[in-house]
C-alpha cells in the first residue's frame, strides 16, 4: 500500500516552555497528519542529549529526553504550580532552542515536582521501575555521579567509581540515592507521557517512525557499564573511534568519536545486549530506521586521539548475522536502512538480503546533468523517498544553492520553469515516485529556507534548534498535504470489519 508521512522532530513543535513537548501542541499536530491524509510521523531520536545537544549523542540509548516532559501535564496532575513553570528560561527567539538556558532551568522545575511525588502511593512507578531495572540502574547512578563530579565525563571520575569497583558502586547507591530516584522518575514522566501520546497518534491511524542510532555515545551510561562491549583499552579508553571518511563534502571527513563494538563479543553473546536495545525501540515507535546501515556491513574505524577522519580504515561489522538474530528473536519488524554515504556492492547486497527498504533522497539526484541512483526513475518499489532528511539542507535552501546548470537540470526534469514553484516540484517527484512510502520534513512543506534546517553534519554550535511557530501549519497547509497524498494515491484507506490491519513487533 503506499503511504506518506511528514519528518518533524519533537523538538521543534511549539510549546511555550523553550522546547516541543509531549503536551497539547504535539496532539494538535497529530490532529493535522490525520486531517492531512498522513500514515506516518517521523521523529528524532528521543534520547537524553548531552554535549553538542545532538539526539545521536546521549546519555543513555534506552533512557528519554527530560525536556521533553510536558510541564503543563504535570501541573494537571498537581505536581506543579503555575508559577513554578514560569521558572522555565526560554529563548528570546521562539522559532530557535536555547540549549544552556534549557540545562540550568529545567531540572530545578522538574526537581520541584520529584519533591511533591509520592512514589509509595504510585503502583505504576514501582512497576516502571522493575520492568526497566536492566538499564534503569545503571542510567540513574550514572546520571546522578556525573553531576556529583560536575558533568564531567565518566572517564575524569574517581578511579573506584569509574572502574565500577563494586565497594564504590554500592557507597555512591546509597550516597546519591535520591538523586538517582530523581532520574527514575524523569523517565517515569518521559516513558508515561510519550506512551500516551503514540497511543492517541494510533488511534488516528498515525505510525511513528524512529531512529536507533547504530552506536552510542562514548561519555554514556552504555559505555561505563558495559565496556566489555567496545573496543577499549585497558585504561577504559577507545582504541578507535567512530566517523566517515573524507569525501567532495568533507575534506577531512567526519570524525563522530563514538566508540566501536566489539563484534566478536556481541556474536559470542548472541547480540544479546542488540536485540534487548532493539525491542525497546519497539516500545517506543512502530517503525525503527536503524541509522547508518552500512556499518553493519562495514565501519570506519578511526585511531582515537586523531583530529580528523583523514587516517582511518574500514573494518568487516557483523554482516546479515546480527539481522538474521533479530528476525529469529523478534520476527517481521518494520524497518526502514539507512542506506546513504559510501555504499559498496557489499553494503547493497546486505539490504536487499534483509528485505528492508531503503532511502532515497530527492536533492542528491541533481547533480551534473547524470544518471543517479536518486533519481526517482531508477526507484524500486520497496523504498522510502525524502526531499531531504535532518541532515540536509531544506528543499527551498537546496534549491537557492544550486549552481546554474544544476538548476536548470531540476527545471527541466521536474518541467518546473518557475524558481517559486519548484520546492513543490521537488514534492511532487517524491510522491509521485513508485516508492512504496514518501516523508517529506515539514520544512519543505512550509517552502521554509536554510534558517529551518535541522543539522548540518561536521558543524557544532547552531544544530538541532530549529522550531515551528504556534499556528504555523495552517489549513491551507493541512489541505496542500492532502492534495499530494490524494493525487498520489497515498490516502490512508479506511479500515472495514474483518479487514486485516498491520501489527507493530
Amino acid at each position: 500500500m503506499r503511504k506518506c508521512g511528514v519528518l518533524c522532530p519533537v523538538f521543534s513543535l511549539p510549546s511555550p516552555y523553550g522546547i516541543g513537548t509531549f503536551g497539547k501542541s504535539a496532539y494538535e499536530f497529530v490532529d493535522q497528519l490525520e486531517k492531512a491524509g498522513q500514515s506516518y510521523w517521523q521523529i528524532l531520536p528521543l534520547g537524553q542529549t548531552g554535549y553538542g545537544d545532538s539526539p545521536y549523542q546521549s546519555f543513555s540509548t534506552f533512557a528519554g529526553n527530560p525536556y521533553f516532559i510536558d510541564l503543563d501535564m504535570l501541573k494537571e496532575e498537581g505536581l506543579l504550580k503555575d508559577t513554578e513553570c514560569g521558572l522555565v528560561e526560554v529563548s528570546g527567539d521562539p522559532a530557535s532552542i536555547d540549549y544552556e538556558k534549557m540545562y540550568f532551568s529545567r531540572y530545578k522545575v522538574l526537581r520541584l515536582a520529584f519533591a511533591r511525588f509520592d512514589a509509595g502511593s504510585e503502583k505504576r512507578y514501582d512497576k516502571f521501575v522493575k520492568k526497566n531495572s536492566s538499564w534503569l540502574e545503571d542510567y540513574a547512578l550514572y546520571m546522578a555521579v556525573k553531576d556529583h563530579f560536575g558533568g564531567k565525563p565518566f572517564t575524569e571520575w574517581d578511579k573506584d567509581i569509574r572502574l565500577r569497583k563494586k565497594k564504590a558502586v554500592a557507597r555512591y547507591k546509597e550516597q546519591l540515592s535520591r538523586e538517582t530516584d530523581f532520574y527514575k522518575f524523569m523517565q517515569y514522566c518521559f516513558f508515561r507521557q510519550w506512551k500516551k501520546l503514540k497511543k492517541y497518534a494510533n488511534k488516528k491511524g498515525i505510525e511513528i517512525i524512529g531512529d536507533i542510532p547504530i552506536y552510542v555515545a562514548f561519555d554514556s551510561a552504555d559505555t561505563w557499564a558495559n565496556p566489555q562491549m567496545f573496543q577499549l583499552d585497558d585504561a577504559g579508553l577507545p582504541i578507535a573511534v567512530a566517523g566517515c571518511p573524507p569525501d567532495c563534502f568533507t575534506l577531512t571527513g567526519q570524525l563522530w568519536g563514538n566508540p566501536l563494538y566489539d563484534w566478536n563479543y556481541h556474536k559470542q553473546t548472541e547480540y544479546a545486549w542488540w536485540m534487548k536495545r532493539i525491542a525497546h525501540c519497539y516500545e517506543l515507535y512502530d517503525v525503527v530506521r536503524i541509522d547508518h546501515f552500512r556499518g553493519f556491513e562495514s565501519y570506519y574505524a578511526i585511531p582515537y586521539g586523531d583530529p580528523t577522519a583523514e587516517f582511518g580504515h574500514w573494518e568487516k561489522g557483523p554482516g546479515y548475522a546480527l539481522f538474521e538474530k533479530m528476525k529469529e528473536t523478534l520476527g517481521e519488524c518494520k524497518v526502514i536502512a539507512e542506506d546513504l554515504g559510501f555504499l559498496t556492492d557489499e553494503v547493497r547486497d546486505l539490504v536487499k538480503k534483509t528485505g528492508y527498504p531503503g532511502m532515497k533522497i530527492i536533492e542528491f539526484a541533481f547533480s551534473g546533468f547524470e544518471d543517479s541512483e536518486y533519481l526517482p526513475i531508477n526507484y524500486e518499489k520497496n523504498s522510502i523517498v525524502y526531499t531531504g532528511t535532518h541532515d540536509n539542507e531544506t528543499a527551498a535552501g537546496f534549491i537557492m544553492g544550486l549552481s546554474k546548470e544544476d538548476k536548470k537540470f531540476v527545471k527541466e526534469y521536474c518541467h518546473c520553469y518557475r524558481d517559486g514553484s519548484l520546492v513543490e516540484a521537488l514534492i511532487r517527484l517524491a510522491m509521485m515516485s513508485v516508492a512504496q512510502t514518501a516523508v517529506i520534513p515539514i520544512q519543505d512543506y512550509l517552502e521554509l529556507d536554510n534558517t529551518a534546517r535541522i543539522n548540518t553534519p561536521s558543524t557544532l554550535g547552531e544544530n538541532w534548534k530549529w522550531r515551528l511557530l504556534p499556528g504555523q501549519i495552517d489549513e491551507e497547509t493541512v489541505k496542500k498535504m492532502r492534495e499530494f497524498a490524494r493525487i498520489s494515491f497515498r490516502l490512508p484507506k479506511k479500515k472495514g470489519r474483518g479487514q486485516k490491519q498491520d501489527r507493530p513487533c
